[in-house]
């Protein structure tokens, strides 16, 4: 990255902002399409920082100087859920930068449509004493959003393919088909099916986590007949393979 540009700033936060969003600016591409640049937006635009110019996809770029590890700090905690329940969530890069040689060290992809209201963490309000008293913001748990969604792009200084990138992308891409109400269900069932660490398991094995699923999912009572059906719904969406009744593989 071009550190010079921080020159002109004594804010630590405004020097990492300017070098970062310059950064995304040359570097950042869409992984929807072939398009190799985004294009930055206006400054305080609602929740993105770049657009691509070709499918208009919407990006937001999150750094930060810290490893980036189980949670994401993220904004407001209202305002997180409304964009997952009305189908307006961002594209997210998220970025962990080393500040003494104005580097990238990982660079991870989170589509827009991988995030499930279970991954956003409610943090206490803000003191009465702060400026912005009572405000809730909210955490990312990037342990809740399945695996197949977080896209490394790059590693450990280690920069990924961008046909690999995009190969990675298209292949969770199915998810966006499922109506924002329903997505939470499919991306919580695959999370957790994911977690059995097996290539193979059966509906008894999904079972297992009927517990957790009622806990994320308070207002559904019947969680075993729900369990099936995104089973069946993954499976439509080639995260599954149906070996026989009762019995699946992961694609």
């Amino acid at each position: 990255m071009t550190g010079e540009l921080a020159s002109p700033y004594h804010s630590g936060s405004q020097c990492a902002r300017v070098v970062t969003e310059a950064w995304g600016e040359d570097n950042l591409y869409c992984p929807n399409c072939s398009s190799p640049r985004l294009t930055r937006l206006a400054h305080n635009t609602k929740a993105s920082d770049y657009s691509c110019p070709n499918c208009s996809f919407w990006y937001q770029l999150k750094c930060q100087r810290p490893r980036i590890g189980n949670t994401i700090n993220d904004g407001a905690y209202k305002a997180m859920l409304d964009a997952i329940r009305s189908d307006a969530t961002p594209n997210f890069y998220f970025m962990q930068y080393e500040l003494a040689t104005w580097s990238v060290k990982n660079l991870l992809l989170i589509p827009s449509f991988a995030f499930p209201i279970s991954a956003i963490i409610k943090r206490k309000p803000l003191s009465p004493a702060a400026r912005r008293a009572g405000w809730v913001g909210c955490n990312i748990a990037l342990s809740r959003i399945p695996s197949d969604a977080r896209i490394a792009v790059v590693t450990d200084s280690k920069v990924a393919s961008e046909k690999a990138v995009r190969t990675q992308y298209r292949r969770v891409k199915p998810l966006a088909e499922i109506k924002a109400k329903e997505r939470g269900w499919t991306l919580d069932v695959l999370n957790a099916v994911r977690r059995l660490g097996k290539t193979q398991f059966t509906t008894s094995d999904a079972y297992t986590f009927a517990h957790e699923l009622e806990q994320l999912h308070p207002d559904n009572r019947h969680v075993r007949d729900k369990i099936r059906q995104q089973l069946q719904v993954l499976r439509d969406r080639g995260f599954l393979v149906q070996v026989e009744r009762g019995s699946w593989a992961l694609h």
